[in-house]
C-alpha cells in the first residue's frame, strides 16, 4: 500500500465515529478498487519488483496479456476453419482471450483510479496512446473472427484513400 493510500485510508478513519460503519462503495468503486489492487499485486509480483511510480505503459500492456489466459471469450484464429462466424457450429481448439469491451472497462478504471491515488493525468500509463491501439487492434482483430462487420473510417491521404493493415497478423498484434 502507497503513502498516498494509507493517508486516505487513516483520514477516512479518524473522521468517522466508533460506531459507523466505513461508507458502502457502489458497484463500480468496488471494481475500481479491486482492479487497482490486483494491478499493484502484479506490478509488485514482477522480478524485480516494479513501484507505480516507475510503471509505464509496457507494464500495462503486459498486465492486460496476461489476464488473456484467464477471459472466457472465443477469439478464433485465420486459420479456424470457423475464423469470421459468429455462431460455429462445433467446438475449436482457438483460445480463449478476453473481451475488448472488458478490457476497455477496466482500462477505464485503472485510469481513474491511478489519478484518485495521487498519479498525474500527464504521466497516468493507463492513458497513453500504446494503449488506446493496443484496445483498437484488439476490437478489430475479435470483431474479425466472430464475423461482425467492422468499417473502419477511410482517411483522405494525397487525394487517395488508404486503410490500415487489414490483417490481424501485424507485428503490433495484440495476442503476439
Amino acid at each position: 500500500m502507497s503513502n498516498i493510500d494509507r493517508g486516505k485510508e487513516l483520514a477516512e478513519e479518524s473522521s468517522r465515529s466508533p460506531g459507523d460503519q466505513p461508507p458502502t462503495l457502489s458497484r463500480y468503486e468496488s471494481q475500481k478498487r479491486r482492479d487497482w489492487n490486483t494491478f499493484g499485486q502484479y506490478l509488485r509480483n514482477q522480478r524485480p519488483p516494479v513501484s507505480m511510480s516507475q510503471c509505464n505503459s509496457n507494464h500495462v500492456l503486459e498486465f492486460l496479456r496476461y489476464l488473456d489466459q484467464f477471459g472466457k471469450t472465443k477469439v478464433h484464429l485465420q486459420g479456424c476453419i470457423f475464423y469470421g462466424q459468429p455462431e460455429p457450429p462445433a467446438a475449436c481448439t482457438c483460445p480463449l482471450r478476453q473481451a475488448w469491451g472488458s478490457l476497455d472497462a477496466l482500462i477505464g478504471r485503472l485510469r481513474a483510479a491511478y489519478e484518485e491515488n495521487g498519479g498525474s493525468p500527464e504521466t497516468n500509463p493507463f492513458a497513453s496512446g500504446a494503449i488506446r491501439v493496443y484496445l483498437r487492434e484488439v476490437k478489430e482483430c475479435q470483431a474479425k473472427a466472430r464475423g461482425i462487420p467492422y468499417k473502419k473510417k477511410k482517411k483522405k491521404v494525397g487525394g487517395s484513400e488508404s486503410k490500415g493493415d487489414d490483417d490481424c497478423t501485424s507485428s503490433h498484434h495484440p495476442f503476439s
